[in-house]
């Protein structure tokens, strides 16, 4: 079975200033260098599928701007189906500012624009359009409204899909939207909220072993949990089994900007072609690593060959 990534979510224009180091509160960091990249996390993660050659259609809006052309001719660039995203009218395509200090690490703050206008029906319509999604992965991120990214799982599913939850941001996340999703991918900080927000009372949070295993059974029946931990790899959790560890590749970081999108943009094609969850865990994790050791996010992410060399 192998099928297409259908990705829902958000596409924005990054706009990057890179420091020796990341400000504090209320401080000023001089002598940083600019850029502009194409971002967002659906259109990241759209790429990152596209490009380890898997068919890739994003589902998304940007504004009737020079930034939403541009954004829609950089995907389409990339091999991605832009059939579905909608442009709307007097809304300016969204933005995210990103701060990235000399380690790689980085601050984003973004401004939604489009991407808060899109609609459940909107999501609906261009999912229906696409016809029977049986064997299609549709991996869902969470810079659209909730309503639109729960409405999204719920007609993937209805329409024969398996469906990836990537809970970024985490706020505002519930129960019924959690109950949606075959697979959810947190960070740790996400995957934290997403525990309090649900009624975690067993005082420290502990590992994220412990955590995942206690949201399991709060998921929908047969889902895993697979928390990413940035240079630490991931580890996965599924019903029944023990808790499996997943180490990161041995390199050395640039620009951190857009691993978690490489790494669901990878998790989603190794489902969509069939993979077992633990196999396609072990990819992401390495299509992760690999996304770090160039600037930008999306310019790191990996071509298949770059991948298999990496793996092997």
């Amino acid at each position: 079975m192998s099928g297409r990534v259908v990705v829902v979510g958000s596409v924005n224009v990054d706009l990057v200033v890179r420091t020796a180091r990341l400000p504090g509160p209320g401080e000023t960091v001089i002598g940083g260098t600019f850029e502009r990249h194409h971002g967002g996390k659906g259109g990241n993660q759209a790429v990152a599928a596209a490009r380890l050659g898997r068919p890739t259609t994003f589902i998304g809006a940007v504004g009737d701007d020079a930034f939403g052309e541009e954004a829609r001719t950089a995907l389409r660039a990339e091999g991605v189906d832009v059939d579905m995203v909608m442009s709307i009218l007097g809304e300016a395509t969204g933005v995210a500012l990103i701060l990235v200090g000399a380690a790689g690490e980085n601050l984003i703050s973004v401004a939604s624009g489009a991407n808060a206008r899109l609609t459940p029906d909107d999501v609906v319509s261009a999912l229906g359009r696409l016809g029977s999604l049986a064997g299609d992965i549709v991996l869902v991120s969470r810079e659209i409204p909730a309503e639109v990214a729960a409405e999204a799982l719920r007609a993937a599913r209805d329409a024969g899909a398996r469906t990836v939850l990537n809970p970024a941001p985490a706020t505002g996340i519930g129960a019924a939207e959690l109950g949606l999703a075959d697979v959810i991918t947190p960070n740790r900080p996400e995957l934290e909220a997403i525990a309090d927000a649900l009624g975690f009372s067993g005082g420290a949070h502990g590992g994220p072993e412990e955590l995942a295993a206690w949201l399991l059974p709060r998921l929908a029946t047969g889902a895993s949990v697979v928390v990413t931990l940035g240079g630490n790899g991931a580890v996965l959790v599924s019903p029944g089994g023990t808790p499996d560890r997943y180490r990161a590749l041995p390199v050395t970081p640039v620009d951190s900007t857009g691993a978690g999108d490489a790494f669901n943009g990878a998790l989603a094609v190794g489902l969509a072609e069939g993979r077992p969850l633990a196999e396609s865990v072990r990819r992401a994790v390495a299509a992760a690593g690999l996304s770090t050791t160039v600037a930008g996010a999306r310019e790191g992410m990996p071509r298949l060959a770059d991948l298999e060399r990496a793996l092997a």
